[in-house]
């Protein structure tokens, strides 16, 4: 069982990510052997939002040289993790035909994320 913590390894953060938050959509940097159930629950754990979709991209490391040494930069994992960022309340019928409604308990954008790690 992995941390969280070990699965997002930090945010992505770039002129399109940036405006893609202001349609609910934020940009990890996530392990390469991450899955996007895991990708799912380890941004739900961290930061308490309800995800509605991930996205995730295989990224092949650049060849770099560095003087006469020729080699290529590590592979990695970029996930588009899509939140709710309007929770309404669930209502549903109680076995007495009452209406119940049931408040979401979650936060419709993520704060830490302009943060610089």
């Amino acid at each position: 069982m992995r941390l969280p913590q070990d699965i997002i390894l930090k945010p992505y953060i770039t002129e399109k990510s940036n405006m893609e938050i202001a349609s609910g959509k934020y940009t990890f940097i996530v392990d390469v052997k991450s899955t996007k159930t895991e990708i799912r629950k380890a941004v739900e754990a961290l930061f308490n939002v309800k995800v509605i979709q991930v996205n995730t991209i295989n990224m092949d490391g650049k060849i770099k040289r560095t003087g006469v040494h020729v080699g290529p930069r590590p592979a990695w994992k970029k996930a588009i993790v899509k939140i709710d960022t309007n929770p309404k309340p669930v209502e549903y019928l109680t076995k007495g035909g009452k209406t119940v409604s049931n408040a979401k308990k979650y936060k419709t954008s993520i704060e830490e994320f302009g943060v610089a790690q």
